[in-house]
């Protein structure tokens, strides 16, 4: 068995940046932070900016296009997911497909996830506050009971978001203990154990591409705010 990259440090870097925002966001909202709160949803439309321009010119397991599959593929990968699970459950194996990148269902996951965000901070931006104060930085573009009803929608966004990261943290347990793949430790190390016989791929993309992203983020989030 060796260790191989599959995941690169910006992918890595926005996974955990987004679990940190979005508690924070929760937290800050919470406890009426709202100063915090705001600034908190900046950021995250900056990170969420990056993944989406990541998703189209960061390194072959970030890009949209290596793990973003049809309906077709999902289905049947779930149906391979219950053979190879049976199999391995009557015989008392381990199982041994290895995959690099997302696969079908977790890449279903990754844009759901994504359009979850992107509606939640959408929303946030035309929100306006009980009192008008803390309002969203393009809330003066709609009317304040049109902003308040967006505000509602944000919250109501949120909840089921909150329903989503659930699901995404029991699919994480299943995967560690009946399936015998830790997900989690890859997105910290950026590498997994893989038999011998298996096709390594670039994970990796030029700093200037880091650099361009970065950029295009601030200067979104800049013009925004």
């Amino acid at each position: 068995m060796n260790r191989i990259k599959i995941w690169d440090l910006p992918t890595r870097l926005v996974h955990w940046l987004l679990v940190a925002l979005v508690a924070f966001s929760w937290w800050s909202a919470e406890n009426h932070e709202m100063e915090y709160h705001r600034y908190s949803g900046y950021v995250l439309l900056g990170v969420l900016v990056f993944r989406l321009y990541w998703g189209f010119f960061g390194s072959a397991t970030a890009r949209f296009a290596q793990f973003v599959k049809g309906p077709r593929a999902v289905i049947a990968y779930i149906k391979s997911t219950r053979a190879s699970s049976s199999e391995t459950t009557a015989h008392n194996l381990q199982p041994t497909a290895f995959r690099i990148g997302h696969n079908p269902l977790g890449a279903l996951s990754v844009i759901v996830l994504l359009l979850l965000l992107f509606t939640q901070v959408g929303l946030g931006l035309f929100a306006v506050d009980v009192d008008g104060i803390e309002s969203g930085p393009l809330s003066y573009l709609v009317s304040f009971d049109t902003g308040r009803i967006l505000a509602d929608r944000h919250e109501a966004v949120f909840n089921i978001l909150l329903g989503f990261i659930v699901l995404h943290l029991v699919a994480i347990l299943f995967y560690y203990f009946f399936k015998r793949d830790n997900l989690i430790r890859p997105m910290i190390t950026g590498s997994k154990t893989a038999p011998p016989d298996v096709q390594v791929v670039s994970v990796s993309a030029p700093l200037l591409r880091v650099v361009i992203g970065i950029a295009l983020a601030a200067a979104t989030v800049w013009v925004i705010v």
